[in-house]
């Protein structure tokens, strides 16, 4: 009743049917561990966003490599803006996708070390890509400044190349220690994404906050790789008994024809 299932196509089928079952299943395996992981660092941004705002000094200092943990902790500091030593991050994005720069400058502390303050977004609005742009001014004298804490930026991370032979003040990573040269000072380890005080008229804009990785996305795949998987064996049983409702059909059709008539 079922040597059809012996036949060489039917071979094939069915291996290549058990093939995908584990296939489908570890893709489900791979998705779940993807859900896991994006899930995780969602919750890291979020507990780094809402937590209590402390002086950057608590989190870092000159040599300091930010962690993942402290990534976007609130931060705050005194002390003034260096305008004088203010440079450009070429390439950046705005929230409408528009090309411009990030205004980096330094922002002197009460003991005389340095954090970097990423002001936020300019557009590249000069004669030429190797003329300075034009800058709106930070506020003056002693201010206090909160932001994002983030690490220093290497091409690996960001997929940016740190290109030389740049136009003067403009750089192409934001690297505290790269810096700390530049400015022969002790520079803190990684910088500030300024979220306050906010911006005031043509200040630079401020980079937005950090969106969710769509962790629920790699969920819904999960589930479907293992539906998939499920189905196979379902869909194989569907063709056999079709194979042989066929089969039969076939054979009691060749039965009729061969029988002789009646008189």
């Amino acid at each position: 009743m079922y040597r059809f299932l012996l036949t060489r196509q039917w071979v094939i089928l069915t291996l290549f049917a058990l093939l995908l079952i584990p296939t489908m299943i570890r893709l489900g395996i791979w998705q779940m561990h993807r859900y896991e992981t994006r899930s995780a660092r969602n919750q890291l941004v979020s507990d780094a966003l809402h937590a209590k705002p402390v002086p950057v000094e608590e989190l870092t200092s000159p040599g300091h490599t930010v962690t993942t943990h402290d990534r976007y902790r609130t931060v705050t500091a005194k002390g003034h803006f260096d305008t004088a030593h203010e440079v450009v991050v070429r390439r950046r994005t705005n929230s409408d996708d528009e090309v411009g720069y990030h205004v980096l400058t330094p922002f002197v502390l009460s003991d005389g070390r340095v954090l970097l303050v990423n002001r936020g977004w300019i557009a590249s609005d000069g004669p030429s890509q190797t003329s300075f742009p034009k800058v709106p001014a930070p506020p003056s004298g002693q201010v206090t400044v909160q932001g994002r804490l983030m690490p220093d930026e290497t091409t690996s991370a960001s997929g940016i190349k740190d290109l030389r032979g740049l136009p003067a003040r403009q750089i192409m990573l934001i690297n505290s220690e790269e810096q700390a040269r530049r400015l022969h000072a002790e520079v803190l380890g990684g910088y500030m994404q300024q979220t306050a005080p906010e911006p005031k008229g043509d200040s630079p804009e401020q980079i937005s906050d950090p969106g969710k990785e769509d962790a629920p996305l790699n969920y819904a795949y999960m589930i479907q790789w293992w539906l998939f998987a499920a189905g196979v064996p379902y869909g194989w049983w569907v063709l056999v008994r079709r194979e042989r409702r066929d089969r039969a059909a076939a054979a009691q059709e060749t039965e009729a024809e061969a029988a002789p008539a009646s008189v």
